[in-house]
């Protein structure tokens, strides 16, 4: 009985992830249905399907998974998404009362893209970024100790877009054109390469909208 309890609870789990990844892809649609928000940058240079962008600060909520390249995007943005649904607690001020137990609300955030995936060490960083009208201070704080809010500089970053599958082989293929394009138009890279996601899993795969991001600097003439 204990072991049918115990994968019952499983099973029921498992299956509230699954429903709680439907639910938030099917409102937010990842820019289909709606204009979703996205980072705000300008573009300096382009030529075919290289961008190079210099990013205005924003904000992000980010979190840590441990796992294979196709399968941690879906733990990460289950995480994220319960605390812009609400698994969070407002920064607000509240009036004296009783009893102590008396806690402040939770409060919904907007869906943005994209949802970026970047290897830190052993694990992989998962992170959305915070529509423009929040600050750190103003965030709500997330109840989930594994997801945390992080200011990011304004950086400049080398963009290649592109459509199609969320494979790593194909993932791979584009990071090494993106470097290789990095190289000859004298920048060099300081940091760890971006897998960004702008849809849904609905999306059909030809009219997805992919992009491997890299953080770069000028080098000197």
């Amino acid at each position: 009985a204990m072991m049918r309890q115990t994968n019952m609870k499983s099973f029921r789990q498992g299956l509230s992830g699954k429903i709680l990844l439907l639910a938030v892809t099917a409102m937010m649609g990842f820019g289909e249905a709606m204009a979703i928000e996205e980072p705000g940058y300008t573009v300096l240079d382009q030529a075919d399907d290289f961008e190079l962008r210099q990013y205005e600060p924003y904000i992000v909520a980010e979190t840590f998974v441990e796992g294979d390249f196709s399968e941690v995007g879906n733990e990460g943005f289950r995480r994220l998404a319960d605390y812009i649904f609400g698994n969070n607690r407002k920064k607000e001020s509240i009036d004296m009362t009783a009893p102590v137990s008396q806690a402040p609300d939770s409060e919904k955030i907007a869906m943005t893209a994209p949802v970026n995936q970047q290897a830190k060490g052993e694990k992989w960083r998962i992170t959305f970024t915070m529509p423009v009208e929040y600050t750190i201070d103003t965030l709500p704080e997330p109840l989930d100790d594994r997801v945390t809010l992080r200011q990011e500089p304004g950086r400049l970053i080398a963009a290649i877009r592109y459509s199609g599958t969320w494979s790593r082989e194909r993932y791979e293929a584009k990071e090494a054109k993106l470097k290789s394009l990095v190289g000859e138009r004298g920048l060099l890279a300081v940091g760890e390469p971006i897998f960004a996601r702008y849809n849904s899993p609905f999306a059909l795969w030809f009219l997805r909208r992919n992009e491997v991001l890299i953080p770069v600097e000028r080098l000197p003439d």
